[in-house]
């Protein structure tokens, strides 16, 4: 009863905290894809706690990849290229996270067959060779992957899921802990460990699909280019589900909803395909969203 009681107050003084908050898809911004309001249970797990412990699983991989030869140097083409594509998408990431623009923002590249990428919590990218090579994406269909896999950081995927996970698994005592201080370790424990094979409910899979349209879109990369990437995802696989994959919607649940959601940000596409023609800045969803352009950290060498 005691712990009935804890969860019942935690959630009842998190609506009341959360209540106000407003949806992504503001009056002020009539364009771009619908979504509803990120979790309020994921404010049960500081967001620096999470990144930080983000920071230091990603640091690892980089010393493991370094290691071996496979942290591939930045001028390499493909290094080249995706940090490019990341300097478009970027700017607009402030709509849907307002802390996204003091992230330190890194993104590398590991030589590995894996059809693998991701985007962890405090906005750190990593893609592997495999899925840039064994697909052969285009532009357009890495900057899909890529607004995906950043759009999990900025709507907070893992920071909600921790949090879920804590309610479900852990009793009251943990729960008062973070509350009122402490604890914050033995919930990051509990919650599920390791960020950088973090699996993410089908709902939030679907979700990043639309996020990462509208900000490939916002940034001048077609975005029905998903459609062709999950159909060349689907070839690839033979029905069995790579690792990027492996809890993710089937493929023709994605593709639908991509053709069924193109029409709130083809325009947003044409504005921003127009304005990379004609040498003209880009559009940006805010004003001043332009001036914050997000540093992209050089990996070591």
């Amino acid at each position: 009863m005691a712990t009935q009681r804890i969860f019942a107050a935690v959630l009842v003084a998190l609506s009341l905290v959360t209540g106000g908050h407003a949806v992504a898809q503001s009056a002020a911004d009539k364009e771009g894809v619908r979504v509803g309001n990120p979790s309020f249970v994921r404010r049960l797990v500081p967001a620096e706690t999470l990144e930080k412990a983000a920071s230091q699983q990603y640091g690892a991989l980089k010393r493991e990849a370094q290691g071996k030869g496979a942290l591939l140097p930045p001028e390499h083409p493909q290094n080249v290229r995706l940090r490019t594509i990341a300097r478009d998408l970027l700017p607009h990431a402030d709509k849907w996270n307002p802390r996204a623009k003091d992230w330190k923002w890194e993104v590398v590249l590991i030589n590995s067959g894996n059809i693998n990428a991701f985007c962890m919590p405090g906005g750190k990218i990593a893609f592997f060779t495999g899925i840039l090579d064994k697909l052969k994406l285009t532009d357009d269909e890495v900057a899909m992957v890529m607004g995906h896999e950043i759009a999990h950081a900025l709507r907070e995927h893992a920071r909600e899921r921790a949090a879920k996970t804590t309610l479900t698994n852990v009793g009251g005592r943990i729960i008062g802990a973070l509350i009122f201080g402490g604890g914050a370790g033995e919930l990051i424990g509990a919650a599920g460990g390791n960020l950088l094979t973090l699996q993410f409910s089908r709902s939030d899979e679907l979700e990043s699909d639309l996020i990462g349209m509208e900000l490939a879109a916002r940034a001048g990369y077609d975005p029905a280019a998903g459609i062709t990437l999950w159909q060349k995802m689907s070839a690839a696989t033979k029905g069995a589900p790579p690792q990027w994959l492996s809890t993710h919607p089937a493929g023709e649940t994605r593709i639908q909803t991509m053709r069924d959601n193109l029409k709130y940000v083809q325009g947003l596409y044409e504005k921003a395909k127009a304005a990379k023609a004609s040498g003209a800045p880009m559009p940006m969803p805010f004003p001043g969203s332009e001036q914050r352009q997000p540093f992209l950290k050089q990996p070591p060498r």
